[in-house]
Parts: structure tokens; sequence; C-alpha cells
């Protein structure tokens, strides 16, 4: 199987980091006494971690060196008890802040279900199903890490490094400088690496995508690669994306290893000159046994932080990634959207006309041209030509799922862009050949087409189409599970399935888009008796490349060549003798 669409990485818009940032974190607004009650527990935690080295310095040099048991003991209680409270309020900060992480990753999943719910086709015509649910899945749950350190880790430990440098400078501000010498070069250490180590996050992030792509198509088109027994070559493929995946993963985690030694190098040496310069200052005297203790500790407790901050920054830069992903899709705008003064489609009577429409679905390549008819209410057209000429896109056009580039639209004199899309679709009943029936029940699958319906409403849908007697033979029945695109049922049971679902809807406007092209002949007689009747003051619009289903239709375009070269009725059609005539007497010829 080619993989060259699935090695081609999606291109992603370059954004500001900071912009990423402020925007993710606006989702805690909500949250803003969770985060408060969170922020009062870590000043608590920073109080005590800051209190317990002055603890050890007061027990050294007042109680230690008097020989002062008692007085030891009481302080000794006083930093247990403190600790035991630390303790309790950091088991709580956590289960605050997963909570609030997890509601966040759940309003943003939602957030972005409903967006691509709402983009246009071409969204979807140019991304791999796979791609788009890696950015749902995958990069959403990125997010959970970054949520949830950025208030236990990120504000805490800020503040624990600025309280700590003022107190090592109020204690010695020569310790505190020698201490601190390194950082600066650790900033700009830490800068080199994130600035490249980003950049490679984006291409695992991609890679990724790449996979899931592969993989959603591989598997849904599993009975075609058994079929041809291409099993080894697409397990080849896939082997060929992970190592692109894997070599991507090392390239970017070998910067991020980087952050460690550089952290705990400067953590080392700053802590050892501290030693060496406090041993020298306690033999002259300047400072005390338990002031070197308690500065070491303290050295101990600005560095700590800063391992934190470097752990979280790694995982920030190593997770934005999929932030910027789900924003650049948020950012996405539908194609096909309302306009502000859209009004609410009245109730359909069915008169539709196209005026001068032409329309390509890439610039300059026209698939129509100045295409110009009227139908009136009730009428069947039957839209016949050879593959490509526009047919589907004729009625892609009316259900606006695609916008045209010149003329208009009119149903019922109103232009379909001066409504609703919701309204308008509301009212047109759509089967096309791609008959796709969801995981549920065979009940579940038919009320699809109008989520009130009662059990009686869905039957007599069934019936209809021919559908309600294979259905009682199953072992279930109406409530009979269906799985994902419904492959435990034959092609023609799915179609009259997805046929009923659509006759359940009561369109105004029907389509159907070589809607019984899988259906065997017997069945397709019984479903043309049960929509003739349905068919009946309905305008509705029939695609079908075999003739004999549309012989009744009140008039038949042929469509090629950019536009509708005949129209007429079956008779009229064969007496003109031209496409029509030469289609139809293949497929006679065909058929005899």
């Amino acid at each position: 199987m080619p993989i060259n669409n699935f090695r081609e990485d999606e291109q992603s818009k370059e954004v500001v980091k900071m912009v990423t940032i402020k925007r993710l974190f606006s989702y805690m607004k909500d949250y803003k006494k969770d985060v408060l009650i969170v922020l009062a527990f870590m000043v608590v935690i920073i109080g005590i971690s800051i209190i317990n080295p002055i603890l050890i310095m007061i027990a050294i040099d007042k109680y230690i060196r008097n020989n002062d048991y008692k007085g030891l003991v009481i302080i000794g209680s006083i930093a247990m008890v403190n600790n035991i409270i630390a303790y309790v309020l950091v088991k709580k900060r956590i289960i605050i802040m997963s909570r609030v992480s997890n509601e966040i990753l759940m309003k943003i999943r939602q957030e972005l279900y409903q967006h691509i719910q709402q983009l246009s086709f071409n969204f979807f015509d140019n991304r791999p199903v796979g791609k788009i649910l890696a950015r749902v899945i995958g990069d959403v749950n990125s997010l959970k890490v970054i949520l949830t350190n950025s208030v236990i880790t990120l504000i805490p430990d800020f503040a624990t490094i600025i309280v700590v440098m003022i107190i090592m400078f109020s204690l010695n501000a020569k310790l505190a400088l020698v201490g601190l010498c390194l950082l600066p070069v650790l900033i700009l250490g830490m800068y080199f690496v994130e600035v490249r180590a980003h950049k490679r996050w984006q291409i695992v992030r991609k890679k990724n995508s790449n996979i899931n792509a592969f993989t959603h198509e591989d598997f849904s088109g599993i009975r075609v690669v058994q079929s041809f027994a291409a099993e080894k070559q697409t397990s080849n493929t896939f082997r060929q994306l992970l190592s692109e995946h894997q070599a991507s993963f090392f390239s970017a985690v070998k910067l991020n290893n980087l952050f460690w030694p550089m952290v705990e190098i400067s953590w080392g040496i700053g802590t050892a000159l501290v030693f060496m310069l406090g041993v020298d200052m306690r033999e002259t005297g300047e400072i005390s046994v338990g002031l070197l203790v308690a500065f070491i500790s303290y050295i101990g407790m600005f560095w700590r932080p800063i391992v934190n901050l470097s752990n979280f920054y790694n995982q920030l830069i190593t997770n934005l990634a999929g932030a910027e992903r789900i924003f650049e899709i948020l950012d996405t705008k539908p194609d096909i959207k309302d306009i502000e003064q859209a009004m609410i489609m009245p109730n359909i009577l069915g008169n539709v006309e196209f005026n001068h429409v032409t329309f390509g679905y890439v610039p300059n390549t026209h698939v129509l041209e100045n295409v110009s008819f009227k139908i009136q209410k009730g009428e069947t057209i039957a839209l016949v030509g050879p593959t490509g000429a526009g047919k589907t896109t004729i009625v892609n056009l009316l259900s606006r799922f695609y916008d045209i580039n010149e003329g208009s639209i009119l149903v019922d004199g109103m232009n379909i862009k001066d409504v609703t899309i919701e309204s308008l679709r509301q009212q047109m009943g759509i089967m096309t050949q791609d008959t796709f029936l969801f995981s549920g029940t065979i009940k579940d699958n038919i009320r699809y087409g109008k989520l009130d319906a009662t059990d009686d409403e869905i039957i007599e849908a069934a019936k209809a189409v021919h559908a309600h007697e294979f259905i009682l033979k199953l072992e279930n029945g109406y409530d009979s599970k269906v799985n994902e695109r419904g492959t435990k049922l034959s092609v023609g049971q799915r179609q009259l399935i997805a046929f009923a679902r659509t006759l359940l809807s009561k369109p105004k406007i029907l389509i159907l888009d070589e809607a019984t092209s899988s259906i065997d002949t017997h069945t397709e007689r019984l479903v043309q008796k049960g929509i003739t009747a349905l068919l009946k003051n309905r305008t509705s619009f029939v695609i079908a490349h075999r003739l004999s289903t549309i012989q009744k239709a009140d008039r038949i375009f042929v469509v090629d060549k950019g536009g509708i070269i005949e129209q007429g009725n079956h008779e009229q059609l064969l007496e003109f003798k031209g496409i029509y005539y030469n289609l139809y007497m293949a497929q006679f010829k065909a058929i005899s």
C-alpha cells in the first residue's frame, strides 16, 4: 500500500508559544475557586518548607550546642507537626488539580468535537480520519500534565525560588552570590535547548498522526487488504511509519535529556562552592555552624524548584505542540456557514431553481459551468451521465455541502445562502451509495432520521421500503445489534435500513444518490413499489447508473461536459436518440 499520503506531515501554522499558553490556561477561569484553594495550600506548604532550615539552624546553634534536650524535643515536635500538615495539603492539592484538569480536558475535547462537526466537507476531503482522531484523542490527552502541573508546580516553585533567594541574601549575601553564580549560564543553556526541542516535538506529533491515519484506513479497509493478500505489504508500511516516529522521538528526547545534566551540574557546583566558602567563613567566625547547615539546605531548596520547573518546562515543550494542533483546528473556519442575517427556512414546498451556476472543487477547474434549470414541486428528476460529470455535485450544491462560485440556487424562490443551513437540511432527505450504519440496534439506526420517532413510525418506514420482512427474521428483530457499518448485514439489507432512515425524516426534498446500486433485482422491485407513493408530491432527485430504475421520472437530465446536455422524460429521450438513447441501449443489450 502506498504510504506517501501518510508520510506527508500536516502543515502547522507558526504560533507564538506564549499565545498558546495563555489560551490554554484561559480554560481555568471557570475554576478560580479551586485554583485559589490550591494556591492557599501552596502558601502554607511553602511557608513550612521555608521554616524548616531555620528550625534546623536554631536546633544546632541554640539547643544542641547547649545540650538543651527539652528545647530540641519541642522544636522537633513543631517541625514534625508542620510537615504532617504539609503532607496532607500536598495530597489535597493533587486531588483538586487532577479533577480540574480532567474537567478542562473534557471541555476542550467536547468543544473540539462540536467544532469539527460544523466544518465543511473540504476539511474532511483534505485529511484522513485517523489524523483528526489523533487530535481529538491523543493531542487532548497530552494537555493533562500541563494543566495539572501549572498550578501545582509553576506558581509555587517560582514563589519558592524568590522567597529562598531573599532569605539567602538576608542571611549572607556573599554565600548567596557564590551559590547562584551558575544560574545565568543555566538559563542560556535551557533557552538554547528549548528552541530546538519544541520544533522536534512538533515533528513527533505529526509522525504520530501519520500512524493514526494509516492504522484507521488500513483497518477500515481490512477486507480489501485480505482480499489482495496485502498483509505483508501493509505491515512493512506500518513498520516504516513506526520507524519514522521512533527516529523523530529519539531526536527530540536527546535534546530533552540535556535539561537534567545542566541543572544537576549547576546545583552540584553551586553547593560545593557554598560549602567550601562556608567552611572558611566558619573558621574566621563570620558564620555559625547552624547558619552554614541552613544555607546548604536553602541551596537545595533553591535548585530543587528549578529541577521541577525544568521538568515542567520539558513537559510543556513536549506537549505544547498538541495544544497548537488543537487550537489550529478550533481556529479553522467552516467554508460553508450562515450569513449574519440568515433566516429560518419556511416549510419547503419543493420548487428548485439553478440560475447560471458555476462550481469547481479546485480553483480554475469547473465541474459545472453556467447550469440553469427549474423544477416544480413534486417533480421527480433523474440525473444520469458518466462518472465525474457532476451529478452528485448538483445535489451537493443543493444541500449546500459546498458553495457555488457563481450564480444562485433557489428553493421556493429563496436563495439557499439566505437561510440557515440547519433549517434547509432538516427538510431534505439524502441517501448516498455509501451506506453508513452506526453501532447500535437496527431501530436506533432507523430512528436517526427522526430522533423523536415512535416505534410505530419506525416500523411504518421499514415497511414502506420492504425492510420490515427481513428485519423480523433476525434474531432480535428491530432490537438486533448492528456493528459499525453493519458488516454483518448484506449490502442490500444495509441500504434498505438506510433508506428507511431517510424516509422517516419525511423530507420535502428527497435525494437518492445511487441509492439502489447494490440492491439485487428482486429487492429493487420491492423498493420501487414502496417509494412510488412516497415520491408523490415530493420533489426528488434520483442519481442512477441503472437506467431501468428511473424510467418513471418526470424528467431526466443527462449531465456531461459541465452542464445538462439533454433533458426530457424517458420516451422523449429515446426518441431523440442522443446520449441517453445510447446509454439505455448499451445497458439493455448488456442485460439481454
